[in-house]
């Protein structure tokens, strides 16, 4: 392997760290609904009777959120490079697996059904599973995440990131909806103006990243090669 594969094996862990963020969030927003306003919705009255479990998904409402937002500014460290990077993100990546491992297997024995929890928790287990692998001593030293990287690549991992998390986010209604409608009532379309307006800002925001890198690097091969030929 070489320092073109260790590229690569960045550029797609920050991808899967950009999705997993991306997903946390989409995960406590979307269980918002239900846990915050039950009695709006039928089919999840099993959790006001015969025992209230409202507390128990407010909880991981709250907590998801943060493990995203916290997993947006790891994301961060990780383009950047940093002496703690690679740890944070273990730590990160370990709690979200736990948390939406415990939502998952209670929503499965409450309710009797886990879409999306049980999406959002299979990403934070394979995020997790890739970190790990990639502690491997021989891939480590491909892919030192306490090294900075370039800028160019910074922007290329930037904008990757932003990208997929930005389709992820605008692509909800195609992967949730089907789990969220109740007579003929998509509940989705309740969080389409944020979701709409988050994934298209991310993903507009990767595609000028990528297009920055591309700018920065195609300048530079032009310096280089006017260089040789002086």
């Amino acid at each position: 392997m070489n320092k073109v594969s260790g590229k690569i094996l960045r550029v797609i862990a920050i991808l899967l760290m950009a999705m997993t963020a991306a997903m946390n969030i989409l995960g406590g927003a979307g269980t918002t609904c239900v846990a915050f306003f039950t009695k709006n919705y039928p089919p999840y009255w099993v959790l006001i009777k015969p025992v209230d479990y409202r507390w128990l998904y407010q909880t991981f409402v709250i907590t998801t959120l943060v493990v995203g937002i916290v997993g947006i500014a790891v994301l961060v460290g990780l383009i950047r490079g940093g002496k703690h990077a690679y740890r944070n993100t273990l730590i990160v990546l370990g709690i979200g697996t736990v948390l939406n491992a415990v939502h998952y297997f209670t929503s499965l024995a409450v309710i009797g059904k886990a879409a999306p929890a049980n999406v959002v928790f299979y990403i934070n287990f394979f995020t997790l599973l890739v970190f790990l692998i990639l502690a491997i001593p021989a891939l480590r030293a491909l892919v030192d995440f306490s090294i900075s990287g370039k800028n160019a690549d910074k922007l290329a991992g930037g904008g990757v990131a932003a990208l997929v998390a930005g389709v992820v986010i605008l692509s909800t209604p195609m992967w949730v909806g089907a789990s969220h409608v109740y007579m003929g009532s998509n509940w989705v379309d309740v969080l389409s103006l944020p979701i709409y307006v988050s994934g298209t800002i991310l993903a507009l925001g990767g595609m000028s990243l990528l297009a920055r890198g591309a700018w920065i690097t195609q300048d530079k091969e032009i310096g280089e090669v006017r260089v040789q030929a002086f």
